[in-house]
């Protein structure tokens, strides 16, 4: 076998044995450090000894400090304690918000009108949390006047001045000018 499988295989053992936590008859070591439920320490005691008494109670014996000496196992339901890891990372994730980054381009010679529909839709942007890429793009002679696409990108900040910020400053990218705008944290 190519050794660089060898590597992708015991990547993935470390990051299970990382990620999951060894109960009952998996832990390996013969002397346990146990802590009861409610976080006192019962103290070191064999392994077998700690397994007994984790059955009486009707609880499982987690591993929770492998890497310690003695390894550091806790009496608990580890039904619940999984099930309750769930529902935090699940309420976790639901407070994540995904932002995204919108593009709105233009050209040094818009229209009025056309201005004013690509600062509604940067608003509507804006409102829905998201970042705003304005692209100002230059085409044949235009680039000769960079100062108008200035202006023009100066005006669409002036107009969305109450919701946004400026993150990244006008600046000429080749034959392009662009802009960053970010939403207000309220």
């Amino acid at each position: 076998m190519p050794a660089f499988f060898m590597v992708i295989r015991n990547a993935r053992r470390c990051k299970v044995i990382t990620k999951d936590l060894r109960v009952n008859e998996e832990i390996r070591a013969r002397e346990v450090r146990v802590i009861d439920t409610d976080g006192t320490q019962i103290g070191v005691m064999p392994f077998r000894d700690a397994l007994r008494l984790a059955e009486e109670r009707g609880l499982d014996l987690v591993e929770v400090a492998p890497q310690a000496k003695p390894p550091v196992c806790r009496l608990m339901d580890f039904g619940r304690y999984k099930y309750e890891q769930s529902k935090r990372e699940k309420e976790a994730r639901k407070k994540q918000r995904i932002i995204s980054v919108k593009e709105i381009k233009l050209r040094p010679s818009i229209e009025d009108h056309d201005f004013q529909v690509k600062a509604k839709n940067t608003i509507r942007f804006l409102k829905d949390g998201d970042k705003v890429k304005v692209t100002l793009i230059f085409r044949g002679r235009e680039i000769v006047h960079p100062q108008l696409g200035h202006q023009l990108l100066e005006r669409l900040a002036q107009q969305v001045q109450d919701l946004a910020i400026i993150e990244k400053q006008p600046k000429l990218e080749g034959r392009n000018m662009v802009m960053i705008l970010a939403p207000k944290q309220e």
